[in-house]
């Protein structure tokens, strides 16, 4: 009883807090605002949809009077003959971007860091960003143009007495041609937040190991690095946390039924029984298991990182 009063006497204090810290800090809650209401509308509210995935959905019944039909899509698609392609395509195309693409900007980062001219390091800047903003649509049509038979890529490998082909009719060269073109797109804009974490370094490490005598490779491996490592985790954590999201846009514009064995994953095979087909539940049901397995994979790297680092989501 006591306990019982005690919780009701607190609870006038808290919303009294509450109302107070919004009177406080009301121009930061209405800038924060459309970023909720964006949230609740595009990402909460869409939720309910999931239940056309038990479903043997009918837009004209809708999800009222669709009939029930529990895990029925599941069970068809982990018995589909594309199941273990689309998981393996996943798996490696999003493996290989994190081996390869999620260290590149760190790299970019400390070495624009290095640049001791103010004017050359915007340049370089400017011109590593560029490639963000160009239209993914463009990008594909580039990537198309060069590695056709008559394209540039093919251009280099005649001059080295190679057969011209084109590359993106050969199943074993997409992953590496869609993963170092996504590299080429991103990895100057991902080196605004390495940047922006290596200026809130204090100089006097810098001036205080260059007094012990330390090199320019010592001071990034023993003062950069050291640094950028809550960074570096939270940000790996994120991204191990959408390893089996494949977005279905640039391999959409990119493959062809010749290279499916290796193009085709979750994100394209969802659009195509989704969109292409109507089949509505099913592709659900795929895009919930792909949500769940994300979700597994960001419980456990961020139980690893606060495990090993010290550093964690939560």
């Amino acid at each position: 009883m006591q306990n019982k009063l005690t919780n009701n006497s607190l609870r006038p204090t808290f919303l009294n807090r509450v109302l107070k810290d919004l009177v406080k800090n009301k121009y930061i809650y209405l800038m924060a605002l459309p970023v909720v209401i964006w949230y609740v509308v595009f990402a909460y509210v869409p939720m309910y949809g999931l239940t056309m995935a038990f479903q043997d959905f009918s837009p004209r019944q809708g999800y009222f009077a669709s009939p029930f039909v529990g895990f029925k899509h599941f069970e068809s698609f982990f018995n589909s003959t594309y199941f273990f392609r689309l998981l393996k395509n996943t798996f490696l195309i999003s493996f290989y971007d994190i081996l390869l693409g999620f260290p590149a900007p760190i790299i970019l980062a400390i070495l624009i860091n290095e640049i001791q001219s103010k004017s050359y390091k915007k340049i370089v800047q400017t011109v590593s960003y560029i490639p963000h903003f160009i239209s993914v649509v463009i990008i594909c049509g580039i990537l198309t143009r060069f590695t056709s038979s008559n394209g540039l890529f093919n251009d280099i490998i005649a001059l080295f007495g190679g057969e011209r082909s084109d590359l993106f009719t050969r199943s074993e060269l997409f992953r590496s041609l869609f993963i170092g073109s996504g590299i080429w797109q991103g990895v100057g804009f991902g080196t605004i937040i390495y940047l922006a974490a290596i200026s809130g370094i204090d100089v006097e490490l810098y001036n205080a190991s260059k007094i012990d005598g330390a090199s320019k490779l010592k001071q990034i491996m023993y003062i950069t690095i050291p640094s950028l490592l809550p960074t570096i985790m939270i940000l790996l954590i994120l991204r191990i946390g959408s390893l089996m999201s494949v977005g279905y846009e640039k391999i959409m514009l990119l493959y062809n039924p010749s290279i499916y064995e290796t193009a085709d994953v979750i994100s394209t095979f969802v659009f195509r029984k989704g969109i292409l087909d109507a089949n509505y539940s099913y592709s659900a049901a795929i895009g919930l298991f792909n949500s769940i397995i994300n979700f597994m994979l960001l419980m456990l790297a961020n139980w690893f990182s606060r495990k090993t680092t010290d550093n964690s989501l939560w």
